[in-house]
């Protein structure tokens, strides 16, 4: 099946090819998908190919006879590069290159592309450097098919022709620059994990924002910060298109109730995330899998949004973050609901961008993070004033009077602040 598109600006054109095998519960879906990532690297989506097999051909992914009609379309509308939907083996990738005369890529070397162009911190772009490279190493053979395969076969390089000496240094150089990736990665991790470490020893809780790239995170972020932290906090990027940011963002929310928390925002999840990123941003995703509660935002006026549930949900298993308790954030739902915001449980249909549902949406997170907190009674004496400036500073104060025995504080604190001054509890309204 062909479909062709016209554009006027002078953009990257590219041809999108797909094979249903009928494993793709909505092959459609990932076909618009694979569409939209080559948008959000700023290419023209030419035109579309694809095809119906029971499994995909080993040596070119789609059929052998297949291959003659994508070079022929290509051809038409002017292809510059053709994208695969799947990601193809080394040896499909160097087969296609070769027939087809065009440059190929393959749906996980154009994500690796995206997150090459958004990642700005430091880790992030180590992280994307060392997922590419580690994509790039097994597909080195066949890639400088223009230099020659003369030599010997003793196998030392003095013997080799110019193309295997060059190989062989290539690969070498991306070895050794992975290590050294590896290396630094690990020193990132150190500095992220004494972050960490600091935070949890504020007995702050942790929640982080989790779900399909698009859905909303870095909106939902700002738009706490802008109802609780102030305008002088600095913002997320926030855009409409996939992975529009890959930084890891917390910020600290108070809704002044005492029951302040840590917000991070996360990179988002996709259908067929390639493994080697998931791998590489393992010390970003940390912050999922050590957060107290996980706010699952979803986009529920997409058609597909329980396709990305699910996605999300399965990642989530994959890192470990799969028993940690969920509010579900249905979010844009004013597109498709004419009544906001609606609660219901442990969800919460709601529009960060409009800035419905924030208060609530605050109130359920608190409710959940602070759920054990106990309301205690204290009588602290006068000479114990540190005490009583500490649980005004971290509990949420209900009633404080002063009577001739001391500071009689009746508060909801923490249920650790409980046993450290429980020589000063008492009973709730003991003539007080």
């Amino acid at each position: 099946m062909r479909e062709e598109a016209e554009f006027t600006q002078a953009l990257e054109r590219v041809l999108l090819v797909g094979v249903d095998t009928g494993e793709e519960e909505d092959f459609d879906a990932a076909m618009e998908e694979l569409k939209n990532l080559a948008e959000a690297c700023h290419m023209q989506v030419a035109g579309i190919i694809t095809q119906r097999l029971e499994s995909v051909n080993k040596a070119f992914y789609i059929g052998a006879g297949k291959v003659e009609e994508v070079r022929s379309f290509a051809g038409e509308c002017e292809a510059e590069l053709i994208i695969f939907e799947d990601t193809l083996s080394p040896s499909q990738l160097r087969n296609l290159q070769k027939e087809l005369g065009l440059p190929v890529m393959d749906r996980t070397n154009l994500i690796l592309d995206i997150f090459a162009t958004r990642a700005k911190s430091r880790e992030a772009r180590l992280q994307v450097e060392a997922a590419r490279l580690k994509y790039l190493l097994p597909r080195l053979v066949g890639m400088h098919e223009a230099l020659s395969r003369q030599g010997g076969t003793s196998g030392s390089m003095s013997s080799r022709g110019a193309g295997e000496k060059k190989l062989e240094l290539d690969r070498r150089k991306i070895e050794h620059r992975i290590t050294e990736l590896d290396r630094e990665l690990q020193e990132v991790l150190k500095e992220r994990e004494t972050q960490r470490k600091r935070r949890k020893n504020s007995r702050i809780p942790q929640v982080s924002l989790a779900g399909y790239t698009n859905a909303g995170k870095s909106t939902l972020l700002n738009a706490m910060v802008d109802a609780y932290v102030g305008e002088e906090e600095k913002k997320v990027l926030e855009k409409d298109m996939l992975f529009a940011t890959l930084e890891t963002s917390v910020r600290r929310i108070d809704t002044g109730r005492k029951k302040p928390f840590y917000l991070a925002d996360t990179v988002g999840f996709l259908h067929k995330l390639p493994h080697g990123l998931i791998k590489a941003f393992r010390s970003t995703l940390e912050e999922v899998r050590n957060a107290d509660l996980i706010l699952h935002v979803v986009d529920f006026s997409d058609a597909h949004y329980k396709k990305h549930l699910e996605v999300t949900e399965k990642t989530l298993q994959e890192l470990g973050a799969g028993e940690i308790p969920v509010i579900y954030v249905y979010n844009k739902a004013e597109r498709c609901m004419e009544e906001l915001p609606k609660v219901n449980a442990d969800r919460i249909y709601m529009s960060a961008k409009n800035g419905i549902g924030i208060a609530e949406l605050a109130g359920m997170i608190t409710d959940m993070l602070y759920a054990k907190n106990e309301r205690t009674a204290f009588l602290i004496p006068y000479e114990k004033g540190s005490i009583v400036s500490y649980l005004c500073e971290n509990a949420e104060v209900f009633l404080q009077n002063y009577i001739e025995k001391g500071v009689y504080l009746v508060v909801h604190c923490h249920k650790n602040d409980r046993i450290r001054f429980a020589e000063y509890i008492v009973e709730e309204n003991e003539g007080f």
